[in-house]
């Protein structure tokens, strides 16, 4: 068994954020652990500061593990018309493997804060990760393992 704590300060962290007045705050970090194009694995930890910072709507088109580091992770399921509902949430240790059936969804950490290891196993010709939706549901943009690792090193 490992014994230790997570230490984020080994780790490059991108920061994501809103705009301003948005009816849910975006704010969290994520760093890119890993990543294989030909076998179609994306290895990720986010990481929220406990300031009620959101990710994006989205929902996960590729099969996840989830294991929550240290904090809590909340989820609400966001409904075609924009409303909140099934608020849920995992605490550190917890493990959780979602697949690509999802409701779109907000998550964000707990009072403390949150780090959440993401595993993500895309199973589409695209590596599809996830879909990112704006307030009123429309989807806005497809996230690949491409285009989030061309996020993650824009600022290299």
């Amino acid at each position: 068994m490992i014994n230790g704590t997570f230490d984020a300060s080994r780790y490059r962290w991108k920061e994501v954020t809103g705009v301003s007045g948005a009816r849910h705050k975006i704010h969290h970090d994520y760093t890119i652990l890993g990543y294989d194009r030909d076998a179609g694995t994306l290895d990720m930890i986010v990481r929220w500061q406990g300031d009620g910072g959101h990710c994006p709507i989205h929902r996960h088109a590729a099969v996840t593990s989830v294991i929550v580091l240290e904090g809590e992770q909340h989820l609400w399921d966001v409904d075609e018309d924009g409303s909140i509902s099934n608020h849920r949430f995992r605490r550190a240790g917890d493990y959780a493997l979602t697949g690509n059936d999802q409701k779109p969804h907000l998550e964000r950490g707990g009072p403390d804060g949150g780090v959440v290891y993401f595993g993500a196993r895309p199973d589409s010709p695209s590596d599809l990760l996830y879909e990112i939706y704006d307030a009123d549901m429309n989807m806005v943009a497809e996230i690949t393992i491409d285009s989030l690792v061309a996020d993650f090193e824009a600022d290299l």
